[in-house]
């Protein structure tokens, strides 16, 4: 197991610019065109949030845990790369990346029960055996060239939460960005600690009054705001221990709360200046998740359920 990002096979084989990424895609539906227009489906950010909401639906069936939950979206994404959706059945993919990903996070289940709660979940759309996962497994493990270790976000945010003096409200909301990214290409575009940092920042600049009721979606200017701290501090020698948390003394309990929010703030930008961190990364991560977020708000369940369905039935995928 590479340790180390920088020497991982995720890093040297599977990050990709956006352009490379567009490419691939395109290429794919190039040589299956007569496929492509014949089923045509959601935009890709709507096929994303299906898929996440049928795989956490599987794993909560089985009480996997969510490190495994998130590998299994990676390889879904990996796999369709290579491989044009509308060859494959979704719900057989969704299961055997599932199942692949407990054995390789060491937390593994009988294959059976795999079969048994899928089949339970999606009984018109799977009627596999248990033989059908393994040669969809070796499919899935085959065209990612057996390159199966993913280092995730989750181990940076744990290993920075008690630097950042991250309450347990942001350290929950930084979760949720991550577990939100994985709907989104940026595990294709961005190394895992630019994801957690990303997380970390929204998880600041989100806390500060929340409208109850309200969209919590952050606006650019907030976060560009205090990336730009970073980089007008990383253009000077050192930048200063700025934004230290302490009280202005007679301060009320809402000015204490501002001020030790303001802190943390400065102190993530000193982090970020010091650390020479790709700054421009986190900008665009920022823009994704929110343009997912966006796009999150028109999502129609009903209809893309029924496109999916359509070409897997039409297709015959249902009945093997």
């Amino acid at each position: 197991m590479a340790a180390n990002y920088w020497e991982s096979t995720q890093r040297r084989f599977w990050q990709f610019s956006k352009d490379e990424l567009a490419q691939m895609r395109d290429e794919l539906e190039k040589s299956d065109q007569a496929l492509v227009q014949m089923f045509p489906l959601p935009r890709r950010t709507h096929l994303n949030i299906y898929f996440n909401q049928q795989i956490s639906r599987l794993s909560k069936r089985l009480n996997i845990k969510q490190q495994a939950v998130a590998t299994a979206q990676l390889y879904i994404k990996r796999f369709y790369c290579k491989v044009e959706i509308r060859r494959t059945n979704p719900y057989l993919v969704l299961t055997t990346a599932l199942y692949l990903a407990c054995k390789m996070e060491e937390c593994p289940q009988h294959i059976r029960m795999f079969v048994t709660e899928a089949r339970s979940l999606w009984p018109d759309l799977l009627h596999t055996e248990v033989s059908r996962i393994g040669e969809c497994e070796f499919f899935l493990i085959s065209e990612m060239n057996s390159q199966l270790i993913v280092h995730q976000p989750y181990r940076t945010l744990s290993s920075l939460q008690s630097d950042f003096y991250l309450t347990q409200d942001e350290v929950n909301l930084a979760l949720s960005v991550i577990n939100d990214h994985y709907m989104t290409d940026l595990p294709l575009l961005y190394p895992p600690h630019i994801i957690a940092l990303t997380a970390i920042l929204l998880s600041l600049v989100l806390r500060p009054n929340p409208v109850p009721g309200g969209n919590t979606t952050p606006t650019m200017a907030a976060v560009t705001g205090a990336l730009a701290q970073a980089q007008a501090q990383a253009q000077q020698a050192r930048p200063s221990a700025g934004g230290s948390g302490q009280n202005t003394p007679g301060a009320t309990e809402k000015d204490k709360q501002q001020e030790a929010r303001v802190g943390k703030v400065q102190r993530f930008a000193a982090f970020l200046a010091e650390s020479n961190v790709d700054i421009e990364g986190m900008i665009d991560c920022t823009q994704e998740l929110i343009s997912f977020y966006e796009c999150h708000e028109q999502y129609n369940d009903k209809m893309t359920r029924e496109q999916i369905n359509r070409f897997v039935k039409a297709r015959g995928l249902d009945k093997h």
